[in-house]
């Protein structure tokens, strides 16, 4: 099993439910989230602020604030990631900076609480 988890642009989760839904995935969690890219702001400019320079600072402006997202969890069984991630791309790039981030991590085990099911039986 891996838990795939986007982060993407909250205009985009509507087409985000829908794709996935069409790829087979019914249950999914989405949060709200905040962040940021490192492409946001000038290196140079954010090191002028480290040392304190009143100029560097009004040059970041509005360019060091965090970003409205959202966050969606999907939990599936490793047959499945390739769709899910590829679904995730497809419906969310737009070639734009802050397009968001996919992530693909292991998971050990779940279990379902109301059937004591496990493994891949808890997550169908």
């Amino acid at each position: 099993m891996k838990e795939v988890i986007a982060v993407i642009r909250i205009n985009m989760m509507n087409q985000t439910k829908q794709a996935l839904t069409e790829c087979g995935i019914d249950a999914f969690f989405a949060n709200e989230a905040q962040g940021r890219g490192k492409g946001f702001a000038n290196p140079e400019v954010l090191e002028g602020v480290e040392q304190g320079y009143e100029e560097a600072a009004a040059l970041l402006g509005e360019k060091g604030k965090l970003y409205p997202k959202r966050m969606v969890t999907v939990v599936v069984e490793d047959s499945k990631v390739g769709c899910v991630v590829e679904t995730l791309i497809n419906t969310n790039q737009t070639g734009l900076p802050g397009d968001g981030k996919v992530f693909v991590l292991p998971v050990a085990d779940a279990v379902r609480i109301r059937t004591g099911e496990s493994g891949a039986k808890a997550i169908a």
